[in-house]
């Protein structure tokens, strides 16, 4: 068994005044005038700028800013205001430890959120650790994660891959190809859709990983078409992602094989066509879309704040609860102080924009209400809605 050990491994961009190149970028968010640094509640925000995964971290920061800009105009937190503190960890492992360590040492941050990848959170696990400095994590992995420094606000492989693969089978066909990026993530989220396809006697008919900036798919677009599969299970994020969409439809492939994409969201419209995203399946905690009255409120929020043609993606979701998460620790632990607010983390439980979301004590992760959907008219529309998931302890 995993227990806690003291020692303990994805397009609007909120902007500030300070940019991000370079490190750290001090973000002051809701009042127009912000107190001394001594004086606020410093909350570091290490997420990809620039590197290839920047509209995560653009989505990311869009949720955290919300919830902040909300604290702030109504008065803070013990009386102070929040101040966010980003740095671009460059979708890079290497410069999100140089980045963490400064955001710890230098700005002196409260918690960091971050990063997106779990090479990136891996590489600053010990980090954190061992300044005892919250990380509050908010994208689906494929879990894991044992440690009372990292609370994770992710979908897990129990959450969207124990429910999609199943009605893929039922509607699209029993054979299979896994398609991932060439790091941590794909290769063990595909280890778990290849356990649950093969154990309802489907097939994994070829598997594949592709280094990141990869511009021609054409020879795994030909595997995939000789090896007869009815669907494709994609797990190459960002960039990379829409251009193998792109080539993947310009090679007629779409009327042969469907495509499952694991982490697909609204930002991926805008770079594709109708043609192109159309028939995409997927399964998230939320899309923009929901027809849900906590939905409705959030998105109607998002719209109020940046405008009625904002992308409000579940990366904004779950970034916007792990701040009220980490905002309500600060008042329930009524201190700044670092221990204190890891703590007072646990336990809680808000709504966003789709039910009820708790932060277990046994694992610091969360149960979440699930759903399966598919890309059409330049919208993700809900096809099936699966309800809570609790996924097993990540401790156990």
């Amino acid at each position: 068994m995993k227990t806690f050990n003291s020692k303990f491994t994805r397009r609007r961009v909120l902007t500030s005044a300070a940019g991000v190149a370079g490190g750290a970028a001090v973000m002051s968010v809701a009042a127009p005038f912000v107190a001394r640094a001594a004086e606020t509640i410093k909350l570091g925000v290490l997420l990809p700028f620039s590197g290839g995964l920047e509209l995560f971290g653009q989505q990311g920061t869009q949720g955290i800013g919300m919830a902040v800009d909300e604290a702030n105009a109504a008065g803070g937190v013990l009386g102070r205001q929040i101040e966010i503190v980003k740095a671009d960890n460059r979708t890079d492992p290497k410069t999100s430890v140089e980045r963490a360590a400064q955001l710890i040492q230098r700005d002196k941050v409260h918690a960091i959120i971050g990063p997106v990848t779990s090479a990136a959170r891996d590489a600053i696990k010990s980090t954190v650790e061992r300044y005892k400095t919250p990380l509050l994590y908010a994208t689906d992995y494929e879990g894991g994660v044992c440690s009372k420094t990292i609370s994770c606000y992710s979908a897990l492989p129990a959450h969207y891959v124990d429910p999609l693969m199943p009605y893929l089978q039922e509607t699209v066909g029993e054979s299979f190809y896994l398609f991932g990026a060439d790091y941590v993530w794909p290769q063990q989220m595909n280890k778990a859709i290849r356990r649950v396809i093969e154990g309802a006697n489907g097939t994994v008919v070829g598997e594949e990983y592709t280094p990141f900036g990869m511009k021609d798919f054409a020879t795994t677009i030909r595997k995939i078409e000789e090896s007869g599969a009815k669907c494709v299970v994609l797990t190459v994020p960002g960039a990379d992602g829409i251009t193998f969409v792109k080539q993947f439809t310009a090679a007629g492939m779409k009327s042969k094989c469907r495509i499952a994409f694991m982490g697909f969201n609204e930002n991926y419209l805008p770079g594709l066509s109708d043609e192109e995203s159309n028939g995409i399946i997927g399964c998230s905690h939320f899309i923009q879309t929901l027809d849900r009255p906590e939905a409705h409120d959030f998105v109607a929020r998002q719209k109020a704040k940046f405008g009625d043609d904002v992308t409000v993606s579940y990366y904004v979701d779950s970034h916007y609860g792990i701040t009220k998460f980490f905002i309500e620790a600060i008042r329930r632990a009524d201190s700044d102080q670092k221990d204190k607010i890891m703590a007072a983390l646990p336990g809680q439980t808000l709504t966003v924009g789709n039910g009820e979301v708790t932060l277990r004590p046994e694992d610091l992760h969360v149960d979440l209400n699930m759903l399966i959907f598919e890309a059409q008219g330049g919208k993700l529309n809900q096809q099936k809605y699966i309800g809570r998931i609790s996924a097993p302890s990540q401790c156990a």
